[in-house]
């Protein structure tokens, strides 16, 4: 048996005061101090005291408590970070599950990201702790069995949101029978089939602006551009609380190195967690700026950003390589950036959007490359927020059948939702 050192009496004196002043003059009265017993000492006494079980505490390793969570993360937006989050703050140690493409197939249809790119996503997040890959839709015993053994999983947790298998059953229903199930709520404003409907929206309103006969539209597109991203505005409201909650609240130390990149954002991928990490890489501190709506729609074209700032920004801060944002930041970055915010080095991805739409304009960077802190860096994946969207597109009938088949029970979630904000 272990113990602690003999401090821990004066412990005993704060919570069992009777009993000590009893002892204490029980001593007094044998002469325990002095010669009674062969002249035992006072000193001994903690030796002696601690077979009592009275005054010691035993030293014992709390157990760490493992959380699961599973989920597709196609299209990972701050929703799903802010679910992983809240699971991490449940237990000790949060494993998550990618379901595989093709139980995906079978429940939901097609996936936009590949098990690579979504494996990427989740581990990228900084409340995952373990990635669990090619995880089943629904939680059945077998399942549920290696979770407990093998993974030393204690709580298997959803949101608050039904999770309804082609049957109708629950996917949750034998964890919350085994009683190892717990819940978390829904982030509002923000899912995966909003954000397909907000591409959709936002790729057929650009066709029908470039093309002024309806039989080049996508199929389903209203005429000449009607429709537009008002179709799909987003309900986010963003809250300080919410910022706080993703934020590191840490900032660099004064010998710091800090690294600075900037962009759009728009769509998070797992190519901007690859470059993100490139970065980080190469300081002690990344800032990322994430610029505005109006200076990513004047780069990139009507129906862009599909994410607002504030998504973008909590998007980005979720990110595990990431120390800081700037929200809202410029398109230039100027000589008074890099010295309030000390920057050592900046940054920017060989693969990035295409900025024709503007006309001739002063480089960004002109700046820092005139102060030789500026340079390349090789994007470790080619994938790009067009190239995501395009995916969308091109299997188009699969996600408009299953956005309308998700758009009722959106409407109705929003119809009859009730406080959900104290998460």
């Amino acid at each position: 048996m272990e113990y602690e050192s003999s401090s821990s009496i004066w412990d005993g004196v704060y919570y069992y005061p009777h009993l000590f002043g009893g002892l204490m003059l029980t001593v007094a009265l044998l002469g325990l101090s002095t010669s009674y017993f062969g002249g035992l000492g006072f000193s001994s006494l903690p030796y002696m005291w601690s077979h009592l079980g009275i005054f010691y505490k035993k030293k014992c390793d709390k157990k760490r408590i493992r959380v699961y969570m599973d989920g597709c993360f196609d299209l990972m937006h701050y929703g799903h970070a802010n679910a992983l989050r809240q699971a991490k703050a449940l237990g000790d140690e949060l494993v998550v599950g990618v379901v595989s493409d093709e139980e995906i197939v079978a429940n939901k249809g097609p996936p936009v990201l590949s098990m690579e790119e979504r494996l990427a996503l989740v581990s990228g997040l900084k409340w995952v702790d373990e990635v669990i890959a090619n995880a089943p839709y629904a939680i059945t015993e077998k399942f549920m069995k290696s979770l407990f053994n093998e993974h030393k999983i204690d709580y298997i947790i959803h949101g608050d949101d039904p999770c309804l298998l082609p049957d109708g059953t629950d996917a949750y229903a034998l964890a919350k029978k085994a009683g190892r199930y717990k819940q978390i709520k829904r982030t509002e404003g923000v899912s995966s089939t909003d954000i397909v409907g907000r591409i959709l929206s936002s790729l057929k309103g650009t066709e029908a602006r470039e093309n002024h006969d309806d039989t080049s539209s996508l199929p389903g597109d209203a005429p000449k551009g009607s429709r537009s991203n008002s179709a799909h505005i987003s309900q986010f409201l963003p809250t300080s609380r919410r910022i706080v909650q993703f934020s590191n609240g840490k900032a660099p130390g004064p010998n710091a190195r800090v690294v600075y990149i900037d962009g759009a954002f728009d769509l998070f991928h797992a190519g901007h967690v690859e470059i993100l990490r490139s970065a980080r890489q190469l300081g002690d501190f990344l800032l990322v700026g994430i610029h505005t709506d109006q200076i990513v729609s004047e780069h990139r074209g009507k129906g862009h950003p599909i994410m607002h700032l504030h998504e973008r920004s909590l998007s980005v801060l979720a990110c595990r390589y990431v120390d800081e944002v700037i929200i809202g930041a410029p398109w230039e970055v100027t000589k008074d950036m890099v010295t309030t915010f000390n920057i050592s080095l900046v940054v920017h991805g060989t693969v990035a959007e295409s900025n024709s739409l503007l006309a001739v304009e002063p480089d960004p960077y002109a700046v820092p490359k005139s102060l030789g802190i500026f340079r390349m860096l090789d994007s470790p994946k080619n994938i790009t927020t067009t190239s995501v969207a395009q995916r969308i597109v091109a299997n188009h009938e699969a996600y408009l059948k299953r956005n309308a088949k998700k758009a009722a029970s959106e409407k109705k979630y929003y119809a009859e939702k009730v406080y959900v904000s104290g998460d």
